[in-house]
């Protein structure tokens, strides 16, 4: 992950933002030598959330405190999805 001092990023954070959305590289701004902030690409949360979601889903099985479920079926009948 790359360092950046936040006072030397203002003048270089156009080449850093597209640097972030280009890949997956994500830029850590630093303020007095302490992380301040990330710099990540959206795909990066995106794919956070997804982890999430899936641990929570895990969580709520290994409960027993899952609703009652949508047929396969009729979630490909509501997405207008066909075999």
């Amino acid at each position: 992950m790359t360092r950046i001092a936040i006072a030397a990023a203002r003048s270089q954070l156009e080449d850093l933002v597209r640097r972030v959305a280009q890949g997956h590289e994500a830029i850590t701004l630093t303020e007095d030598g302490r992380v301040a902030a990330l710099l990540v690409s959206p795909h990066v949360i995106e794919d956070l959330e997804d982890a999430l979601a899936v641990a929570e889903y895990g969580r709520r099985k290994a409960e027993g405190k899952l609703g009652e479920g949508v047929p396969h079926e009729e979630v490909r009948r509501i997405l207008g999805l066909h075999r």
